[in-house]
C-alpha cells in the first residue's frame, strides 16, 4: 500500500470527512484491520486565510509548497491538498516536490465523466467560482460549468467561511443551498459540484434529486484508489 499525503486544516472539518473515507474505502477494499497509510500535515487555517483574504497567493503557495515538502520527506507517495480554492496556488506545490500531485478538480472531472455529466454547476468560494483557475481546468475535460448568480454567489461563499468552517450547519442555510440547487438544474445543470470541501457537511445527496459530486468524497475516493495501485 502506498503512503498517503495529505495537507489538510482548511478547514479541519473537512479533513475529518477526507481521513474517514480514505479509511473506509481501503478497509473495503482489503477488510480485516487494514486502514489507510496516511501522513497529514495540518495547517494553521488563519495563516492561510490572512494571505487569501490579501490574495496573496504566492504567499498561500509558499505555506502550501513548505508542508507539500514536509510530507515528500516523510516518505509520501502522493499528495493531495484537502480544499478546493487553494488549488490556486498548485503550480507552486508541484513546483516544490518530486512526487505525484493530486488535483482535486482531475479527480472531479474524471468522476463526472464517468457518470456521463456534460454540464454541472459549480457552487464554492468566491474565489472558486468566480475565478477561472478551478472552472479551466474542468472546462479543459470538455465540461460545461455554470456558477450561480451573483447574489446567490455571495451567499454562498458567507455561509462557507462564516459557518461551515466552524462546524456551524444551520437549517436556512441548508435550504438556500437547496434552492439554489433546485433552480440552477431546472435552468439546466444535469448535476451540481460541491466545490468546496465543507459544503458535504450541510447538503446530501439524500435531500435532492439533483446529482451531487462532493469533491471531498471524490478526492479521497481517489487517494484510496491510488494508494491501492500496483
Amino acid at each position: 500500500m502506498k503512503t498517503i499525503g495529505l495537507i489538510g486544516g482548511m478547514s479541519w472539518e473537512s479533513t475529518v470527512t477526507y481521513y474517514q473515507v480514505v479509511n473506509e474505502r481501503i478497509n473495503a477494499a482489503l477488510g480485516g484491520y487494514h486502514s489507510a497509510k496516511i501522513l497529514l500535515y495540518s495547517v494553521d487555517f488563519a495563516e492561510v486565510e490572512a494571505e487569501q483574504r490579501k490574495e496573496d497567493w504566492t504567499a498561500v503557495g509558499d505555506l502550501l509548497a513548505d508542508a507539500a515538502q514536509r510530507l515528500e520527506r516523510g516518505g509520501a507517495d502522493f499528495v493531495l491538498l484537502g480544499t478546493n480554492t487553494m488549488h490556486k496556488s498548485c503550480a507552486q506545490i508541484e513546483q516544490a516536490i518530486h512526487i505525484p500531485f493530486i488535483h482535486i478538480a482531475d479527480a472531479t472531472a474524471d468522476a463526472l465523466i464517468a457518470k456521463g455529466v456534460k454540464r454541472c454547476a459549480l457552487l464554492g468560494t468566491r474565489y472558486t467560482m468566480e475565478q477561472t483557475f478551478y472552472r479551466e481546468r474542468l472546462e479543459s475535460r470538455g465540461l460545461i460549468i455554470d456558477i450561480p448568480e451573483a447574489e446567490e454567489r455571495e451567499l454562498i461563499h458567507n455561509v462557507i467561511f462564516e459557518e461551515l468552517c466552524f462546524g456551524r450547519q444551520l437549517p436556512q442555510s441548508k435550504a438556500a443551498y437547496l434552492k439554489i440547487i433546485e433552480r440552477m438544474a431546472a435552468s439546466g445543470a444535469e448535476a451540481v459540484i460541491l466545490g468546496c470541501t465543507e459544503i458535504g457537511m450541510l447538503v446530501k445527496q439524500a435531500d435532492t434529486a439533483v446529482p451531487l459530486f462532493d469533491t471531498t468524497i471524490v478526492h479521497a475516493e481517489k487517494a484510496a484508489q491510488l494508494a491501492l495501485e500496483e
